[in-house]
């Protein structure tokens, strides 16, 4: 199989189904982010402080390839067989929040990014998580989106954020508190 195919030189893609659109579409645009996103949770995941983590970041990984074929399929294409988000995946993030959150101190103002180059990373995760969110609320405007791929997405960047407070932790890095000059 041939990594090009050249159908693409034009300026269009297929869908899942094989709807050709403009590689401009808002929703080529959102799930070209999810691979970013994805790509950035392979950075995070392969950070040493993540170690014991792994294999939960490869599931989020999994779950971001799942959301990517999602948003690849037209609405309403039944003919193609997609792989489902459930509650159930949203559960499993939010209860490594609460895992994260209790073992570290409560937050008593913003913290600015950084701290460590692996905090860094996780950091940038989170932003790019929160872009991939407004591009799919944004598409959902436009067409419609299965609502666990957004839950999963915002869910998914509060997950980052205390990755990001757990890894500095677990690095003994500073975090630096925002403090605004008024």
């Amino acid at each position: 199989m041939k990594i090009y195919t050249k159908t693409g030189d034009k300026g269009q893609t297929a869908l899942f189904g094989g709807k050709r659109v403009s590689k401009s579409d808002l929703r080529i645009d959102s799930y070209g982010t999810i691979d970013e996103l994805n790509s950035y949770i392979g950075l995070v995941r392969d950070q040493k402080v993540n170690e014991l983590r792994k294999a939960f970041l490869i599931e989020i990984q999994d779950r971001l390839f799942t959301i990517g074929s999602i948003l690849a399929t037209e609405p309403g294409n039944t003919q193609v067989k997609v792989p489902h988000l459930s509650h159930e995946d949203i559960e499993c993030l939010e209860k490594e929040i609460d895992i994260m959150d209790a073992s570290l101190l409560p937050m008593k103002s913003f913290v600015l990014p950084g701290g460590a180059q692996s905090v860094s990373f996780c950091h940038i995760a989170r932003c790019v998580c929160r872009r991939a969110e407004r591009l799919v609320v944004a598409l959902n405007e436009v067409e419609p989106v299965d609502e666990l791929v957004i839950q999963y997405l915002n869910r998914l960047s509060d997950y980052l954020f205390m990755l990001a407070r757990k890894m500095s932790d677990d690095l003994q890095a500073e975090e630096v508190a925002w403090k605004p000059k008024m």
